[in-house]
């Protein structure tokens, strides 16, 4: 079977390819009249936006220009065209003048750019669709990273169509002025809950669009405490919630889950000593986390991208997505770049996360290893710095939350004390919370 081939078909498609003339030329004509329009239209257009070859060489000729300092008008970019050999290139000195015979009106100037840009996206879209078609072919590359190629040519294309938009500040307060008056007709946390009221009370529940660390030693509790907080937000908010698990697999994390809502000890529930009356309680409980939207991936070879495809099917399904968790950061991959330097791939992921939480408005929560570093100090209270390959981890959160044991903790009880420091909030003050912690259900209550 022949592969598609890309070249032969771009000769047979290019009559069709969608394009606007009158609007290439409109846009010339406003570069030749006015420096301010050279100064938008750089940012927006980039040379092979203009579909003509003669229209992009002007352009490209025109920007050489304004990179250097040299005044634009007929006179000058015929000139330029003339030193360069590119004049007759571009269809002579009559195409130029052309250009002087259209009368553009500036103030339509933005709308000329977004009708360019909107062929040229469609003219790449094309191409994409074709680039796919030849793909199918070739059978040396694995499947799941063509797929995950063509994801994020996509996913590029459609960032393209996004316009940033300036908001003035009035725009802005007229927002906030009835987002207050809501607020106050009904006053509740910003956030999702955590579930733990003096927690909430500092960090009024988890933001969207946040990153937010949960640190610790091993054993500490930080995947307990994460669990704790998704099954209280498919609870009460009916939000489905993402669970990545790198280190436990799908069914620990079930069994942790029913150890909490039954409250029967984790090892009755593994080695299967169970009373006539566990398991009234374990079908109830079955029954009722069975209608949760809980989600867990335990693949241990996770990256950003498949958390996104992930996380763009389950939006398919259910529409909405309260949080995501991952369990735990530093087993993360960097699929795009392979480097020796963990801690630089360790800060590409974790800036990759935060562009995640903003992308899809949704709160991300990561948990992180700490280093050994709080176990020689005297008092064992963690601080940013313990962030294990830290990176820029405190850098791109949110909010960093750090579990240790309280010096409240008493072995005559059936639970320890724990220690959740606000080590850092972005919006908001610092603290220490704390929480009893019951190692035989891994649950966290509020004291």
């Amino acid at each position: 079977m022949e592969k598609f081939n890309l070249n032969n078909e771009q000769i047979v498609i290019n009559k069709y390819l969608p394009h606007n003339f009158l609007a290439e030329k409109m846009i010339l004509s406003c570069l030749l009249i006015n420096y301010e329009a050279i100064e938008i239209t750089i940012q927006t257009l980039t040379i092979d936006a203009f579909y003509f070859k003669n229209h992009q060489e002007i352009y490209k000729t025109i920007l050489f220009m304004y990179q250097n300092q040299i005044p634009v008008d007929i006179l000058t970019l015929t000139t330029c065209l003339q030193d360069n050999g590119l004049l007759f290139k571009i269809g002579g000195v009559k195409v130029l003048m052309e250009l002087t015979t259209q009368i553009p009106n500036l103030a339509y100037l933005e709308d000329y750019i977004r009708l360019i840009k909107d062929k040229f996206i469609r003219r790449r879209l094309i191409k994409l669709g074709y680039e796919a078609m030849n793909s199918g072919y070739i059978t040396n590359i694995p499947l799941e990273q063509i797929l995950n190629d063509f994801e994020n040519k996509l996913f590029n294309l459609t960032n393209e169509i996004k316009t940033q938009t300036l908001v003035s500040s009035a725009e802005l307060l007229n927002d906030i002025f009835f987002d207050l008056k809501k607020k106050s007709l009904n006053p509740t946390l910003p956030g999702l809950s955590s579930g733990f009221y003096e927690l909430d009370s500092l960090i009024q529940g988890f933001q969207r669009s946040e990153l937010i660390i949960i640190a610790g030693r091993p054993s500490m509790g930080k995947t307990a405490l994460s669990l704790n907080i998704a099954l209280n937000i498919v609870k009460n908010y009916k939000l489905p919630v993402l669970f990545f698990s790198l280190e436990m697999s799908k069914e620990q994390i079930m069994y942790r889950l029913l150890a909490m809502e039954t409250n029967i000890n984790q090892i009755r529930l593994k080695n299967g000593k169970l009373y006539p009356h566990d398991w009234l309680i374990i079908n109830k409980i079955i029954k009722l986390l069975s209608t949760f939207p809980f989600f867990i991936d335990d693949n241990s070879d996770l990256s950003v991208q498949k958390i996104r495809s992930n996380l763009k099917t389950i939006l398919f399904e259910q529409n909405n997505v309260g949080l995501i968790i991952i369990d735990y950061l530093q087993l993360m991959q960097n699929s795009k770049l392979k480097t020796d330097n963990r801690v630089q791939e360790l800060s590409r992921i974790t800036r990759s996360l935060k562009i995640l939480a903003r992308e899809f408005n949704i709160p991300i929560i990561a948990l992180s290893q700490l280093s050994r570093n709080v176990e020689t100090r005297v008092d064992k209270k963690p601080i940013l710095s313990d962030l294990r390959e830290s990176g820029s981890i405190e850098q791109d959160a949110d909010l960093v939350l750090m579990l240790s044991k309280s010096k409240d903790s008493s072995p005559k009880t059936n639970y320890a004390i724990v220690e959740l420091t606000i080590a850092k909030q972005r919006n908001g003050p610092l603290g220490i919370i704390k929480l009893k912690f019951d190692e035989n259900s891994t649950r966290f209550f509020n004291i």
